[in-house]
């Protein structure tokens, strides 16, 4: 029986990519501009006429990634099968594009807009490069690696200038990818053009010269980290360190057994503009020890018990919010439907109700109860992601951490 693009995509997640990328392209357009069919078979036939669509039908399938109404994977896979063709480029570059709000179609039209070598389109893809955002940096170089290699790096770098960050961020990019040195720019200003440069660094010797010359202690900082990563060499790292002065960010109220749960949490995947002594000091510095988690949980739930509280049985974070994980355990407790968390980091407790029986119980047992004063205290230059912000966080949001 012959196959046909149904068979071929029968559900989402199951396509026959070989077999669609044989099928006759004319019958893959009809799919693929066909509204009524579903938007992943659609997306897999635009995908199988890369490289072989069928010059009477290119209208018709522009008129598929003009369509503001049509599904925006569809559009989005349609624009990347056609963006060579300089017809496009004069609706990729009308304002209104900037007001299309379907997801990713912004991203996909700046791509585009490199693909055909408009040069005016390097400041927003330099923008979208310097992201947190993994599959948003990756399109804004795609499309400056095409603007690059039409114009040579020198012209993009000359339309963007060094203003802006995400300018020198780029900047920093192509001049290594060109075999320049670009070690100068750990000392940048701007701590996620320092992280980026840091992680272009391959060369371990430069990298030791450096730290002689480096303007500042944050550059040398920088050098150092990057060191460490080409050289995993501990030893060396904390002998730096030592040199360097054991320089750390210093936190009023910040005491030292919350500052070593932290550290060695957060430290080594802290955010891009996270200050680097954080980074150095978690690899430099023991990480604290006690019981296991299970034993904590075990000794929070016998004294809850001996103080007449009636516990459940505890519970991750991930399973109290039915979703996500985090760093503490969760107890609830008697008829009113209290709950204590648990903290995985170290003996921490803390109770939304700020109850004082459960507070008592658990600190003869050992724990350390987080109250407001202890809890709110801002732990600086340290960037965590937090549903969808990436900005420093208090002492309790670290400890009882949870993200969906």
């Amino acid at each position: 029986m012959p196959k046909t693009i149904e068979t071929l995509s029968p559900e989402a997640g199951r396509t026959d990519t070989a077999g669609l990328r044989g099928y006759d392209a004319d019958a893959l357009v009809r799919c693929a501009s066909d509204a009524a069919q579903p938007w992943w078979r659609r997306r897999a036939c635009a995908e199988a006429l890369a490289g072989r669509v069928p010059e009477r039908r290119v209208a018709e399938l522009i008129a598929c990634v003009q369509d503001t109404g049509d599904v925006s994977e569809v559009r989005i896979a349609l624009l990347g099968l056609l963006a060579d063709r300089p017809e496009l480029l004069s609706w990729l570059r009308h304002e209104d594009r900037q007001q299309d709000s379907a997801y990713g179609m912004a991203e996909a039209v700046l791509k585009a807009r490199g693909a055909l070598g408009d040069l005016t389109a390097a400041g927003a893809l330099a923008t979208l490069a310097f992201s947190p955002w993994r599959h948003r940096r990756e399109t804004g170089e795609a499309g400056l690696d095409e603007l690059a290699a039409r114009y040579g790096f020198e012209a993009v770098l000359a339309e963007l200038g060094e203003a802006r960050p995400e300018d020198r961020s780029i900047g920093v990019r192509m001049r290594e990818h060109a075999g320049e040195d670009v070690t100068g720019a750990l000392a940048d200003p701007d701590r996620g053009v320092a992280y980026r440069a840091q992680a272009l660094m391959t060369d371990s010797e430069r990298l030791r010269g450096y730290l002689a010359e480096a303007p500042t202690k944050e550059a040398k900082l920088w050098a150092v980290y990057a060191l460490h990563r080409l050289t995993d060499d501990a030893a060396e790292t904390r002998r730096l360190y030592e040199a360097l002065g054991r320089p750390r960010v210093e936190v009023a109220g910040l005491d030292e057994e919350l500052r070593a749960a932290i550290v060695h949490e957060y430290g080594q995947w802290c955010e891009e503009r996270s200050d680097p002594r954080w980074r150095i000091e978690a690899l430099c510095t023991e990480p604290p020890t006690g019981p296991e988690p299970a034993e904590r949980l075990l000794r929070a739930t016998t004294a809850l018990t001996a103080a007449g509280l009636a516990p459940k049985p505890p519970v991750s974070c991930g399973e109290a919010n039915r979703q996500g994980d985090g760093t503490y355990d969760v107890i609830g407790y008697g008829e009113s439907g209290g709950e204590v968390h648990i903290s995985t980091l170290g003996r921490f407790a803390a109770d939304h109700d700020d109850d004082p029986a459960v507070r008592r119980a658990l600190e003869s047992a050992g724990f350390r109860w987080i109250d407001h004063e202890v809890g709110s205290i801002q732990v600086t230059d340290l960037g965590v992601y937090y549903f969808g912000s990436r900005d420093p966080l208090d002492v309790h949001t670290l400890l009882f951490y949870w993200q969906d």
